[in-house]
């Protein structure tokens, strides 16, 4: 498995609307793997190999959580705006990064009001608001001169291998970027009947944007949304909540908040994986969404389905997977593929 390649993706920052130098990466990783690529106006990367078969569609958005910047004082604090939803709960004493026109200038993101030394118990009960969260970058009042409103905010936190697990933020969305480059090296190798399109989004957290205008340029037949899923199988959560478990194979994505799975689809992918011994567990997510519905929804229609990786500790900087769940989902895509 390459870790080299995850690592530098989900450590390469891109918001919603800043996706660029994640874009850049991409295309310099699948260079000599595609028949055509092309950025469509709101930037989302289109990979395209020929083929005489059904038009596919590989959904994987770039985008990961962060924030705008909003405001910045005259004494140099710097005020932000999510693009992404967050639990104010886990951005308290964070390291961050403000990525400006100029350069990446490294900073802290911490919330207004008093240090614990001097904080009544009511104080520290209180979760605060995003809007009384700041960044400081040591610069004072010559923060001003660095930074502007619309530079971008994301976490500053390094990728790790952990035993059989990597942690990271941005996972949540680079393994779909690292699995659909993968699945455009592995149909290089074996060849396909499909005309396979991977599309590698733009702004999907803030409401799917980016993969709506790609499909309606391509309009598939089958569309594949490759995302992230919880896996909640930690303590304080029930059984039945849990979504996912860690080490039980790739997810084969049924109903969200935003579709349900084309059934004949998601029996076909799972005959294939009993077939080639990749382990699966089928997955249904209470809320949210992801990529496949805009490639189920768009123009006149597709038949679609999620294949996910199940994620402790999402939309935080200590994202989890299990490298065997990861291989899994590499495996079935490559799989398909090549039997299509």
């Amino acid at each position: 498995m390459d870790t080299d390649l995850l690592k530098r993706l989900c450590e390469t920052p891109g918001v919603p609307g800043r996706e660029n130098r994640v874009r850049d990466l991409i295309m310099a990783e699948i260079e000599g793997l595609v028949d055509e690529v092309t950025v469509d106006p709101m930037g989302s990367l289109m990979a395209k190999r020929n083929g005489p078969g059904k038009r596919v569609m590989m959904l994987c958005h770039m985008d990961e959580i962060g924030f705008l910047v909003s405001h910045i004082s005259e004494e140099g604090w710097i005020y932000v705006n999510p693009v992404g939803g967050f639990d104010n709960r886990n951005l308290f004493s964070r390291r961050v990064l403000v990525c400006t026109k100029d350069g990446d200038i490294k900073g802290v993101m911490n919330p207004g009001g008093k240090p614990v030394h001097i904080a009544s118990p009511e104080d520290r009960k209180k979760i605060p608001e995003i809007s009384e969260f700041f960044v400081d970058i040591g610069l004072g009042k010559a923060a001003a001169d660095k930074v502007q409103v619309g530079d971008y905010v994301v976490m500053d936190e390094p990728f790790l291998e952990m035993g059989d697990k990597v942690v990271s933020k941005a996972l949540d969305n680079r393994i779909a970027c690292w699995l659909g480059i993968e699945a455009l090296r592995a149909a290089k190798e074996s060849g396909h009947e499909c005309e396979l399109h991977v599309v590698f989004t733009v702004q999907e957290e803030v409401g799917l944007r980016g993969a709506r205008t790609a499909t309606h340029a391509i309009q598939p037949e089958i569309g594949f949304g490759i995302d992230t899923t919880l896996s909640c199988d930690t303590p304080g959560v029930p059984k039945p909540q849990a979504v996912t478990e860690q080490g039980k194979g790739f997810g084969m994505h049924i109903k969200d908040g935003s579709f349900i799975a084309d059934i004949a689809l998601v029996e076909e992918i799972e005959a294939l994986a009993r077939s080639k011994d990749i382990p699966f567990q089928r997955t249904i997510l209470a809320a949210g969404g992801q990529d496949g519905a805009a490639a189920q929804q768009a123009a006149s229609g597709a038949r679609a389905v999620g294949i996910v990786v199940g994620t402790r500790y999402i939309h935080t900087v200590t994202e989890m997977i299990d490298k065997g769940d990861l291989i899994a989902a590499r495996d079935i895509l490559a799989a398909w593929v090549a039997a299509n």
